[in-house]
């Protein structure tokens, strides 16, 4: 009689991808996603509150929430492809394209929460005027989409 036939995985790639939620200690206070409560910033990396989004009033953020997934020493990002063991873990990044905002042409990347898949704004890829490049690199989150927790007086 023939051995049983094995069963086949499928590739990694196939597999749907994991969640990590990455939580900050409660000392800190934070901006969490206003649907999952996914911890999304510090407050230490806020950078101004007057910007806007594409549904109203906006925060400019240096980083969101970077955090390190339980028991994975190093792993494949699916954020940035990389294989390490820090990166943002409740929010994620697609892919950049070029738009017309109010202070100009930029190319941005929707970020959107992990947890629940609400896109929260945009990351700021490239500038293209000189008197914006100081956005490159960072984060705007809707104020629509985060709520404040923890120590907040």
């Amino acid at each position: 009689m023939p051995p049983p036939a094995r069963r086949r995985l499928p590739p990694a790639a196939c597999l749907p991808p994991r969640t990590f939620r990455s939580y900050l200690p409660r000392s800190h206070r934070t901006y969490s996603c206003v649907h999952c409560r996914a911890h999304l910033a510090r407050h230490e990396e806020l950078i101004s509150k007057s910007f806007q989004g594409s549904h109203g009033r906006a925060y400019l953020f240096n980083s969101v929430e970077e955090g390190e997934p339980r028991g994975s020493p190093g792993w494949l990002c699916r954020a940035c492809g990389a294989l390490h063991s820090r990166c943002r873990v409740n929010v994620g990044c697609g892919p950049a394209e070029q738009r017309l905002l109010l202070t100009g042409l930029h190319s941005v990347a929707d970020i959107f929460c992990q947890s629940c898949k609400t896109t929260l704004g945009w990351k700021y890829e490239q500038a293209f005027e000189s008197s914006q490049k100081y956005k490159e690199g960072k984060f705007i989150i809707e104020m629509s989409h985060m709520v404040k927790e923890n120590d907040w007086d």
